[in-house]
């Protein structure tokens, strides 16, 4: 590690962030996030992910907070035996300060809380940094395929 790496480190560690669930006020910061991530897509508009993922009984959204500024965000929800996340984002002004370790914590805690066993995710293959990132966090390749069907 360099020395702008650990005094990056240390810049941050000693903020005191929080995380909470997002809510309707959140969802133009959280978009933009996502949009900045690379995570939208044109066929699917983030606001009615938000919107479903808040309205589940089984879902949220945790918000990472660095005062009244949102800088990170991971959609959690199950099934009641399999948890997934998504849109796991960290402001690009603050990645590789361990912000998307503590987001992925607190998801797999919300996860633990209500007696999921098991988290899953999807990365696309292309993404090598990412496919890194969840290597780095435990996450292993679970040699399966997931299939997809548009219900439109």
């Amino acid at each position: 590690m360099s020395r702008s790496e650990r005094a990056s480190d240390r810049k941050w560690k000693n903020r005191v962030m929080r995380i909470a669930d997002l809510t309707p006020a959140d969802f133009g910061s959280a978009s933009a996030l996502w949009d900045q991530a690379g995570l939208t897509r044109p066929w699917n508009p983030p606001e009615l992910d938000l919107l479903r993922a808040l309205a589940g009984e089984t879902s949220t959204v945790l918000g990472l907070f660095d005062g009244k500024t949102l800088v990170g965000t991971v959609m959690v929800g199950h099934d009641g035996h399999r948890g997934w996340v998504y849109y796991l984002a960290v402001d690009d002004t603050h990645r590789g300060t361990g912000l998307g370790r503590r987001l992925m914590v607190a998801a797999e805690d919300w996860l633990r809380e209500r007696g999921v066993v098991k988290l899953q995710l999807m990365v696309r293959s292309a993404n090598a940094a990412v496919l890194s990132f969840y290597d780095r966090l435990g996450y292993e390749d679970a040699d399966v395929q997931v299939r997809a069907k548009w219900l439109r």
